[in-house]
């Protein structure tokens, strides 16, 4: 009998990685598909969120309103942060003449320590065909306005159907235990994600103020702007931190005739997300999210692989919804506990703080467990 329960256990875990690699073959297959419709739901987790905390900051405010403010709100937020790139961009390139002869100097100097000849900018501009570059900066342009229209889309029938998501979730259960099972799953997952985003936000804003405030000192160009690409990068694990230090030091090499505020900008900002990132950021994300360290370095590469920016962009809340639900079924429960912490996939939310209105959801999960008249009647 042990034998016998050894080789089930073996065969069970092998058709979980069996599961896993098809899954992801069939996610990266779907790709085109599931991206924009996984930012949408991204989207409408974040604007269900603000319109919780809304709805809880003031008491009086109707659920349709709160979501409806929630949504002006984020679209104010999102008009904003394109006004501001678009600002600096615009700069940048009018500062692009002022810039050049200094790039031609830098460039003549590293090409002399080679014995080779350099271009000037000017010279490598003439020899641009511009039809090339269009089109190489246009098909992806294009690919991402159109993804952009799709998510949108996507997010506006979302919202519109989030009440009879609801009812669906609870009428899928016949018993209560598994409608009360489900709600709890449901939350934990919620909660992960928000814990993200406010996570991510606060370790983003920490980095960009002290960032700011580094090269204001410095005197570099367009500090704000930087700043602001900073907060927006860090969103992105890892790799939105390496291009938020390597981006103002090679901007200082055009603006400044020296290198010692390129290095020094480069230093600085490297000890900065590295004091945030190892010391802040692991000691939030093991409170918090209960996710290893390492797990999130792995889960941004696998996510990238299938689903590209995208899912760099949601790896960690990606991995917080896969580790939860893993941890429901007997057979795929020990990658849940690889995935977490400390061992313990179900330790995410204890001791957390408790969300705007857990209380009108576990109220409301008692009335919703048995329909009233009015909702059979729907």
């Amino acid at each position: 009998m042990p034998e016998s329960t050894r080789l089930s256990t073996t065969a069970r875990n092998c058709l979980v990685i069996i599961a896993v690699i098809v899954t992801g073959a069939a996610l990266r297959w779907m790709t085109d598909i599931l991206s924009p419709l996984l930012m949408a739901v991204f989207l409408m987790v974040m604007i269900d969120s603000f319109a919780r905390v809304i709805r809880h900051r003031l008491p009086g405010v109707p659920g349709g309103a709160s979501v409806i403010t929630a949504v002006v709100v984020s679209l104010i937020l999102l008009g904003l942060s394109m006004v501001i790139v678009a600002e600096n961009a615009t700069g940048f390139v009018g500062q692009i003449d002022e810039y050049a002869p200094r790039l031609n100097s830098k460039i003549a100097a590293v090409a002399a320590q080679f014995g080779a000849d350099a271009p000037t900018l000017s010279q490598i501009v003439r020899q641009v065909n511009p039809a090339q570059v269009f089109g190489i900066i246009g098909a992806p342009l294009q690919g991402f306005i159109a993804a952009a229209v799709l998510v949108l889309i996507y997010l506006g029938f979302l919202i519109a159907s989030r009440k009879a998501f609801e009812r669906k979730l609870v009428r899928l259960f016949r018993e209560r235990e598994g409608r009360q099972h489900a709600l709890a799953v449901f939350l934990r997952v919620r909660d992960g994600v928000e814990r993200y985003l406010w996570i991510q936000t606060v370790t983003g804003l920490i980095i960009a103020v002290a960032s700011w405030v580094v090269m204001m000192a410095v005197g570099l160009d367009n500090a704000f702007f930087w700043a602001f690409l900073i907060f927006i990068v860090n969103y992105v694990p890892i790799v939105g931190a390496a291009v938020g230090v390597i981006l103002p030091a090679l901007f200082a090499l055009l603006q400044f005739d020296g290198y010692w505020q390129a290095f020094t900008l480069l230093g600085v900002l490297w000890a900065i997300t590295f004091i945030v990132g190892n010391i802040i950021l692991p000691r939030m994300q093991g409170d918090s999210l209960n996710m290893d360290p390492v797990i999130v370095l792995l889960s941004l590469a696998f996510w990238g692989s299938i689903f590209g920016m995208t899912g760099m962009f949601l790896s960690t809340p990606l991995t917080v919804l896969v580790m939860v639900i893993l941890a429901q079924f007997p057979g795929s429960r020990w990658v849940a506990v690889l995935l977490s912490e400390e061992g313990d996939p179900e330790a995410m939310g204890r001791g957390a703080h408790d969300s705007p209105d857990e209380g009108d959801a576990k109220s409301g999960s008692r009335n919703r467990e048995e329909p009233s008249p009015a909702g059979r009647a729907e």
